[in-house]
């Protein structure tokens, strides 16, 4: 019995059909690989929006620390609030004033604290209802004198310990408290006591401080325990009261302590932006280790969370990445997703990816290929579609992750200065001009035309091996065709090279601007083109003819 022939045209209808269902599926699970908002070393603005949703703003923890009785940290916030354009800024700042205005006595203190009994015989020095820093209220000999007095009878062991280190005279950065002119490190002392003595420091700090200064007494030196005061006088010159033990209760170390400090006197314009994020995150450590990683770019990222509110500042902080800004349009709804299952939504985007790309390549080799697989029988193999796949999707993952292979940048932030005495403070650093991380969209486009250019050689290529494939000729005699046409298959390699070149020499001539990576993808798309066409179709295709050419010699 003869099998039922298939009607050509009833083949043809489901050739049509399936390459279109592999085109449609291939578009959609590419679209969803490049607008889902994940990546592996960086952040989707859309993240921050999602995180952000339906948490506290910056202008709503201004008014709650209003109606908290602190109109010290609330003046930073609603600074902030402006500076990040919350929509809150104004109302609040219209409940700020009026604040203001009833209560002008917690003013320069930033607000009221049970603690602040024993400092009423200064507020001489706060006539005015302006915010005044904590240790404007220690400058005079009568106000330290009150203070130490206060804390002379207090049972804290760790308060008589830091009170004992105002007796040792080796110090390096300051006056020694018990000399002419130490009366900024005995301020400070005093200070960090009463400090400890109210409760405003963290168990932490606490501990850190206290071993520092049970070894400064017992060792006769001051050592590192210098270095905290010299922060704590940083911090005590530009916050006040309300607002210091505010911050301190948020952090947790004294490197975090240092890094305040040193953020305060290099970048003492973005200090309310630093605080509002270490107060509404509760955690001073994370804020600050943030902001000497990343630096400039990091304030930036900061802003861009708070803007967003709460809990977007909270993914940043917690995750210590930079943000990336998207090329075109994201997935809002993914957003939810990608928070929740960060990893899987990581291995979705690029699983998607890879069978979008496997799904059209099969759609092109059905639709345009499909007679040129049927006369080269073989050569064609069916794994190529996912070798390409795999070698596209590496090459994506490299494009589309801005911040994998790019070397971080040093940190304006992340040295430390070197102040060797009281007063001279350095002049803050000009801010280090910083090239955005993310492809622009003339890169975009520069390498989507190198691609373009790599794509149609390599139909050009096909079509040749197609050509030859159909002539009425030996194999002996095709296979020397397919020799005469190396230069040809090497075509890819040539343009490639020749499109990197131009692009580095209009990059010198400043006719574009300058990029590595637009110019250096032409030759990675011109190898790719050229290992697809040989490995793929040349090498098969050879490998058949050197078969039928050995067999019909036999056979003669």
């Amino acid at each position: 019995m003869h099998r039922p022939v298939t009607p050509p045209d009833s083949a043809a209808g489901a050739r049509s059909a399936l390459w279109q269902l592999w085109l449609a599926l291939g578009a959609g699970l590419l679209a969803l690989a490049w607008l889902l908002p994940v990546n592996v070393k960086s952040l989707n603005t859309a993240l921050l929006r999602e995180a952000g949703r339906e948490t506290q703003s910056v202008a709503g923890f201004g008014r709650e620390l209003l109606e908290l009785d602190k109109p010290g940290p609330a003046a930073l916030v609603l600074e902030t609030a402006r500076k990040v354009g919350d929509p809150g800024a104004g109302p609040l700042g219209t409940i700020y004033e009026d604040f203001a205005r009833k209560h002008r006595e917690m003013m320069p203190w930033g607000g009221w604290d049970i603690a602040l009994e024993p400092l009423l015989g200064s507020r001489s020095a706060a006539a005015s209802a302006d915010s005044q820093p904590v240790l404007t209220f220690m400058a005079t000999q009568q106000a330290r004198e009150n203070l130490r007095r206060y804390l002379g009878v207090s049972r804290l062991p760790g308060v008589q310990t830091v009170l004992q280190t105002a007796e040792l005279g080796s110090t390096q950065r300051f006056v020694p408290a018990n000399r002419p002119g130490g009366q900024p490190l005995e301020a400070v002392i005093l200070l960090t006591a009463y400090l400890w003595q109210t409760e405003h420091l963290s168990s932490g700090l606490q501990r850190e401080v206290r071993a520092l200064a049970e070894t400064a007494v017992r060792t006769g030196q001051m050592g590192e325990l210098e270095d905290f005061y010299l922060d704590v006088l940083t911090l005590g010159r530009r916050l006040n009261w309300v607002q210091l033990s505010e911050l301190l209760r948020t952090t947790g170390s004294l490197g975090t302590v240092g890094q305040f400090a040193h953020l305060a006197r290099v970048a003492p314009e973005h200090l309310p932006v630093i605080y509002t994020a270490a107060l509404m995150t509760k955690s001073a450590d994370r804020v600050a280790h943030y902001l000497i990683t990343f630096g400039q770019p990091g304030v930036e990222h900061l802003q861009l969370a708070l803007a967003s509110g709460e809990g977007a500042v909270e993914q940043l902080v917690q995750r210590q990445a930079p943000v990336s800004h998207a090329a075109g349009p994201e997935f809002e709804f993914g957003a939810g997703f990608v928070l929740r299952h960060p990893e899987l939504a990581l291995v979705a985007k690029y699983a998607a990816f890879l069978g979008g790309v496997f799904l059209l390549l099969r759609a092109v080799d059905t639709r345009l290929f499909f007679s040129v697989e049927s006369a080269l029988r073989g050569a064609f193999p069916r794994m190529g579609s996912g070798v390409i796949a795999v070698v596209l999707t590496f090459i994506f993952f490299v494009f589309s992750e801005p911040f994998l292979l790019k070397a971080a940048p040093v940190s304006d932030y992340k040295i430390k200065l070197t102040i060797p005495v009281i007063g001279a403070l350095a002049a803050p650093a000009a801010p280090a001009s910083t090239t955005p991380a993310t492809m622009d969209i003339t890169t975009i486009l520069t390498i989507v035309i190198f691609a373009a250019i790599q794509l149609g050689m390599y139909f050009i290529c096909v079509m040749k091996i197609s050509d030859i494939a159909r002539q009425s000729i030996p194999s002996a005699l095709k296979l020397r065709l397919m020799e005469n046409e190396e230069n040809l298959f090497d075509g890819g390699l040539y343009l490639g090279i020749a499109g990197t070149a131009t692009a580095l020499v209009l990059q010198v001539l400043h006719v574009i601007d300058a990029n590595l990576l637009a110019a250096y993808s032409s030759n990675l798309f011109g190898i790719v083109c050229v290992a697809l066409v040989k490995i793929r179709h040349v090498r098969p295709y050879k490998r058949q003819l050197i078969i039928e050419s050995q067999t019909a010699a036999v056979t003669a």
